[in-house]
């Protein structure tokens, strides 16, 4: 065991005996964190917390996941096994979260990401059953907010049948991706996937957003979709992806899309998902937003990390090390 492994243990070791005031009031997001109650058939699917005078519930779509050597693409094999069995997780399946965030802020009702539904697998689709678990229902939700237009962001907003599951959403997408994977017939070739995954891949893409085609804004990231909710340029794993900043007052709550897909992996160890496009890009995106979130110690939300994936960034000599928030009743 070397002495950086010791000083990352260290550190997250610190870090853990005081992460019981992560989302303490004054403190960032989470003042008022709740969950309610679930029937005895299975656990909480959404988790309630505040940022300022914004309410948030974190909304899980469910479970997708591959092969670990798809999110650290650039890891020696027998390092990556080591790291996935000393973090107690399987050595050849990576299960990623889908955590979905609903915001309600200016009497609006705003859905930060989609959710994946049945496009990336059997365990996605969840978010309609827990909008109900918290008594919405899809023509409850004002408006949509895509990151990036993968299909684990945007799966639900078609029905089974076609139509459109949220029918009174305006949809945000980034220009940027609307161009490369809808308009066009996008080159997927640097995904480390099989080619007939590729092309299931772009036509779900195209499929889930054809029904909102009509209810779709462009952005550029960098504007702000609402008060309170601002977007952060952060390219490189899609053309146009961006990351998300809920404000309000001294509160904050950034989320990082998908910088990252499993702390352990591209966190508490630097590697690159194979599914960034720009990899170069995408780091230089990660490490600009990682280091924001730990200099000015702003609460953020992981989309695939473990639900309901709310934590901390902290700085580490190697690096970063992610520091999971305490669950608060």
């Amino acid at each position: 065991m070397n002495a950086l492994t010791l000083n990352r243990r260290r550190i997250m070791l610190s870090a853990a005996v005081g992460a019981s005031t992560l989302f303490a009031s004054g403190g960032g997001a989470g003042a008022s964190a709740q969950v309610t109650p679930t029937p005895a058939t299975g656990n909480a699917g959404h988790y309630r917390f505040r940022v300022g005078d914004i309410s948030a519930v974190v909304l899980s779509d469910g479970l997708i996941g591959g092969p670990p050597r798809v999110y650290a693409s650039d890891a020696p094999e027998a390092e990556l096994h080591e790291v996935l069995r000393r973090a107690f997780l399987p050595t050849d399946h990576m299960t990623l979260n889908l955590n979905t965030l609903l915001i309600e802020t200016g009497g609006r009702r705003i859905l930060v990401e989609a959710g994946a539904g049945t496009t990336m697998g059997p365990n996605g689709g969840r978010i309609f059953q827990n909008l109900a678990a918290i008594g919405l229902g899809p023509a409850d939700i004002d408006a949509i907010v895509i990151s990036h237009t993968h299909p684990d962001h945007v799966g639900n907003l078609r029905t089974a049948n076609g139509g459109r599951a949220f029918p009174r959403a305006t949809v945000f997408v980034p220009r940027a991706d609307w161009e490369f994977f809808v308009r066009n017939d996008p080159d997927l070739s640097y995904m480390p996937v099989p080619e007939d995954f590729r092309r299931h891949f772009a036509a779900a893409i195209k499929s889930s957003l054809e029904p909102v085609g009509n209810a779709v804004e462009l952005y550029e990231a960098g504007a702000e979709i609402v008060p309170g909710l601002t977007t952060i340029v952060a390219s490189g794993h899609t053309p146009g992806m961006a990351t998300f900043l809920v404000h309000s007052g001294n509160d904050q709550l950034l989320l990082t899309a998908d910088l990252a897909y499993h702390p352990v992996v591209n966190v508490d160890n630097p590697w690159r998902p194979g599914p960034d496009r720009d990899k170069d890009t995408a780091l230089a995106s990660r490490r600009r937003i990682f280091d924001r979130a730990a200099a000015d110690r702003i609460p953020v939300l992981g989309f695939h990390f473990p639900f309901p994936g709310l934590g901390r960034m902290l700085k580490t000599d190697g690096g970063y090390a992610w520091v999971p928030a305490n669950w608060q009743f």
